[in-house]
């Protein structure tokens, strides 16, 4: 449990039995009353954002949690199937519980896990991804206003947009925070 005192930026909390990360906490003393805490704290497994104060006898579970490498394996119907890479075993996880990043997975990919004991709670992608191009549309010449754009589709099925040059079957890399165009590869 900790404290009032003990609340601050990036600590993770138990509420509610959801987990909460700390993204802002302002420590607030009175002339009159008790000191408090007002913060703004975001669901991982969703991303939600909450305000929340937090008043000295109240009880806050600090939640430690364990990041694992892991490989993403392969699909099957539901369920997504990574292998651990220190241990070689296989685990699998549920779309629901993976959310946007599904649009990020390939196989072979190395990513992070979080997990609260043997619940894993969130996924951590690498920053950029390389993906392949399946469908674009040819670019148009004459058509050469800067930052002009077209759609273009992914290997695993996510819509971005591309500068017109980029054509089919081409490796590009992607902000997975973003999910934007950066470079070819």
């Amino acid at each position: 449990m900790a404290s009032l005192n003990d609340l601050r930026n990036g600590l993770i909390i138990r509420l509610d039995e959801n987990i909460y990360t700390i993204t802002n906490c302002e420590h607030i003393k009175p002339g009159k009353g008790g000191a408090f805490a007002r913060t703004k704290i975001k669901r991982l497994t969703n991303g939600a954002v909450v305000e929340r104060t937090f008043r000295t006898n109240d009880t806050i579970e600090v939640v430690r949690l364990e990041d694992r490498e892991m490989q993403y394996m392969y699909t099957d119907g539901n369920l997504f199937y990574f292998m651990d890479s220190e241990v070689y075993e296989e685990f699998a996880m549920s779309s629901e519980l993976i959310g946007d990043a599904i649009s990020y997975l390939k196989e072979g990919l190395d990513i992070i896990i979080r997990f609260d004991g043997d619940t894993p709670v969130v996924i951590e992608l690498p920053t950029f991804v390389a993906l392949q191009i399946v469908e674009t549309e040819l670019g148009v010449r004459g058509d050469t206003v800067s930052g002009s754009t077209k759609p273009a589709t992914l290997e695993t099925g996510l819509v971005i947009q591309v500068p017109l040059f980029v054509e089919n079957k081409i490796i590009v890399k992607i902000d997975t925070r973003t999910g934007e165009y950066i470079e070819r590869v």
